[in-house]
Formats: C-alpha cells, sequence, structure tokens
C-alpha cells in the first residue's frame, strides 16, 4: 500500500538537527505506516548522511529514503523529493525544524476540512544554540518590532494567510499550478503560494499546527540569512509586485534613507534628519530591548536585541536594495546590446 503522506525535507550538512527531526516524524500522532519520509541532500559532508542511517536501522518502522540533489538549493532538493513522493499528501518540513506529535495529524484534518489548499502553523522559535546571542536572535526572529505582522512567526489567529512556512497539501495540487521555482534560491515559498492565490485557492494558518524552529545562532549567519531573504524578495516581487506587504518594505527603505541622508550629510538638514531617525529608531529598541530584559530576566537581551535587530532590518533592506540595482543594471545592458 502507498503512503497517505510524503514528508520531504530539503538538506544540506544538518548534523546537527537532522536526528531530532526524524525523531519528532517517528513520535507523531498520525500512524507510521501512513508515511514516508524523503531527504533530499545536497551532497552533505558533515555527517548527515550518517546520522540518518543510524536513525533507519534503530527505527526501521518508519520509511525514511534519500535522494540526492546534486543541484543544491532549496527549490531543487523540494522538487526532487516530490518527483519521488508516493502519498496523495505532500507535507514539506524543514531540516532546522521539529514539529511538534500532533503536527501531522492537524495538518490532514485542515486539509480534509476543506481549510485550504496549502496549510500550515506557527513557528516555536528557539535558539540554535545555548549562548546570550543565538537567545537573543531567537527572541529577535519572533518579535514583531524584528519580523513585523509575519503571523506564523509572532503567533496569529486561525485564519486565511498571504504564506505560511513550509506546508502541507495535496499532489494534485502540483498538477494544478506546478512545482516550485528553481530560479529562486530563496522566498521560494512565498512564490509557491503567490500562485496558489493566484489561481484561487487559499492558504490556511492555524496556530494549533506547531513547529519548533531553530533560529541561526551568530550574528553571521543571521545577516547572511536575511540578505539572502531580502535578495531573492525583490527577484519574487518582480513577477508578483502586488503580493508586496508594508513589512516587506519598510527595511529597503529605512536603509535607502540610512544612505540618502548620509551623501547628503554636508546638508545640515540632512545631518539633522539623519541623527534624528538614528534616536527614534535606536530609542524604539532600547525600549523594546529593556521591556524584554525584565520580561524574560535576562541582562544580555539588552545588548542581543540591540544587535539582532538592526542585522536583520539593514541586512535584508541591503539585500534587497543590491538585488533592485542588479536587476536595473541588467535591463540597461540588455537594451544596450540590442
Amino acid at each position: 500500500m502507498p503512503p497517505q503522506v510524503s514528508i520531504i525535507i530539503p538538506c544540506y550538512n544538518e548534523q546537527g538537527t537532522i536526528r531530532n527531526l526524524l525523531y519528532a516524524l517517528h513520535n507523531q500522532t498520525f500512524p507510521r505506516t501512513k508515511m514516508e519520509v524523503i531527504i533530499s541532500d545536497g551532497q552533505s559532508v558533515d555527517g548527515t548522511l550518517e546520522e540518518i542511517e543510524t536513525f533507519k536501522k534503530e527505527h526501521t518502522d518508519l520509511a525514511v529514503r534519500v535522494i540526492q540533489n546534486p543541484a543544491r538549493t532549496i527549490p531543487a532538493g523540494v522538487n526532487a523529493a516530490i518527483r519521488e513522493a508516493r502519498g496523495e499528501t505532500i507535507l514539506r518540513m524543514d531540516a532546522h525544524s521539529c514539529p511538534y506529535p500532533d503536527y501531522v495529524e492537524r495538518c490532514l484534518s485542515a486539509l480534509e476540512s476543506g481549510l485550504g489548499d496549502n496549510v500550515g502553523g506557527v513557528w516555536e522559535i528557539q535558539p540554535g544554540k545555548d549562548t546570550w546571542v543565538a537567545r537573543s536572535i531567537a527572541l529577535a526572529a519572533a518579535h514583531p518590532l524584528g519580523v513585523g505582522d509575519a503571523g506564523y512567526r509572532i503567533g496569529a489567529k486561525a485564519s486565511e494567510v498571504d504564506t505560511v512556512p513550509y506546508g502541507a497539501f495535496r499532489r494534485s495540487l502540483i498538477d494544478k499550478i506546478g512545482m516550485l521555482d528553481e530560479s529562486l534560491l530563496a522566498n521560494e515559498d512565498y512564490e509557491f503560494n503567490a500562485r496558489i492565490r493566484k489561481a484561487g485557492g487559499r492558504i490556511w494558518l492555524d496556530p494549533e499546527i506547531v513547529t519548533i524552529y531553530y533560529a541561526r545562532s551568530t550574528l553571521r549567519g543571521l545577516v547572511k540569512q536575511y540578505w539572502r531573504y531580502g535578495f531573492w524578495k525583490w527577484r519574487m516581487l518582480q513577477r508578483y509586485p502586488r503580493t508586496l506587504r508594508w513589512r516587506q518594505g519598510v527595511p529597503p527603505l529605512f536603509v535607502l534613507s540610512l544612505i540618502g541622508l548620509g551623501l547628503f550629510s554636508w546638508w545640515r538638514l540632512a545631518t539633522l534628519l539623519l541623527a534624528m531617525e538614528l534616536i527614534v529608531y535606536f530609542g524604539i529598541l532600547l525600549l523594546v530591548s529593556v521591556y524584554s530584559t525584565v520580561k524574560y530576566k535576562q541582562l544580555f537581551l539588552i545588548p542581543g536585541m540591540l544587535l539582532s535587530i538592526p542585522a536583520m532590518h539593514i541586512s535584508w533592506g541591503g539585500g534587497f536594495l543590491w538585488s533592485m540595482l542588479n536587476s536595473m543594471f541588467g535591463s540597461i545592458k540588455k537594451v544596450w546590446q540590442n
């Protein structure tokens, strides 16, 4: 009998988290005999494959397969796993995540109830390491000042939304709108959900569907992640400009204002405006940091939040603007060549 659910996981060098994810899938309330797990590996070199093989030997009652992803990108990995999947329902996971025991069961229940064509839940964001920087990053990644109104990060009531992390959908949806766009190396899930909505479908978020997500553990990793998010968001928006949300437009405008006012700092008014902007921005950050410190009784959150949230805003906005400039110069070059 073919499985009812195919859980697909793009993966690359996830030795530290892959076993936790597999244990969480093994402990699901949904019957193991009706699930299969397909890990699309991008040629890991850190012992990830050995961890998977050890798990498979210890837990033969859960079908786990590893396929190769030579392109080593997330959308290519997801698509390769979908092609190999045998289940009528596709449920995507991330190797950095750890779903609650009823995750699969709740996803299928929402689908069967007709609440959405792609359904998902919320992140319980936890630090990637037990350091003050990692713990600060995890809190910043779940704070409205850091991520705006992204419901799956800050918590939201059950409702129709623009996107959900990962997602569960019927295989027939792929026949209708196609697979993930492999030309997008980030924001591929948002673009996929945009196509669902454009085709008349619904994206449903249920806060009872919960997965633990391990945030980046260093500021360098956070900056690289958010630069990539911003860079590829512009590429996605070129195709679907109406999907732009205010939370996505504020960071590039903020970075642009810093650059613009900085360039004109010889003008007294520009210097004054730049100083006022920075005072207001870091004043709000300081208030949020102090409030978080009092709330969680962790003194390190003052410097931690003051570093993490600007890192997210500036790297996301900078990546967005850099992508925009690249696109503009690319268009000018094509016109010139023609």
